[in-house]
């Protein structure tokens, strides 16, 4: 008598059947596209950012300038390793058998990564509209932005998440 493995990750009304395995599989394959696109983004911003410290006009930069310069590098950095370190965590634990737990421990790094480029990209969009306006409307320019970004990533997700829990639990 052949026995069916029990859907796991699914649960009723779902419509997977999947064997924890083959969830992981699935789940792996989705982190490592959504990742792609994450990286390339970040890998070009980073190396824009250390291309800035080369040019001409950065002797010109005031103190607090080069500040959030140098803290939007080190967040550029931070952001890269978070976003990368779910390769690393692939390639040292491919084949023993821990393919759930290292999909829990990179989604965890992928969002760490998501909140660090969330910081990036608002401390490159404040040093760059302060160049650029050398006024006091960067920083309102820069919030606008930032609430924008939460918008996108946070509160339109979080919308659709509601909406479909009612239905998911009938």
């Amino acid at each position: 008598m052949t026995s069916t493995p029990p859907p796991a990750g699914g649960g009723p009304g779902t419509g997977r059947h999947e064997t924890p395995d083959e969830r992981a599989d699935r789940q792996w394959a989705e982190l490592l596209q959504e990742l792609r696109v994450a990286q390339t983004g970040v890998q070009i911003l980073f190396g824009l950012l250390l291309a800035v410290v080369f040019q001409p006009r950065f002797a010109e930069l005031s103190a607090a300038d080069r500040t959030i310069y140098v803290v939007t590098v080190m967040l550029g950095s931070a952001t890269a390793a978070a976003l990368i370190g779910p390769v690393s965590y692939h390639r040292m634990l491919t084949g023993r058998r821990l393919k759930p737990q290292t999909v829990t421990l990179a989604a965890r790094l992928t969002v760490l990564g998501l909140v660090l480029l969330f910081c990036t990209m608002c401390s490159a969009l404040l040093l760059v509209l302060r160049v650029a306006l050398h006024d006091a409307v960067a920083p309102w320019l820069v919030g606008a932005m930032a609430l924008w970004f939460l918008i996108c990533w946070l509160v339109v997700p979080a919308r659709l998440l509601a909406r479909s829990a009612p239905e998911q639990e009938g």
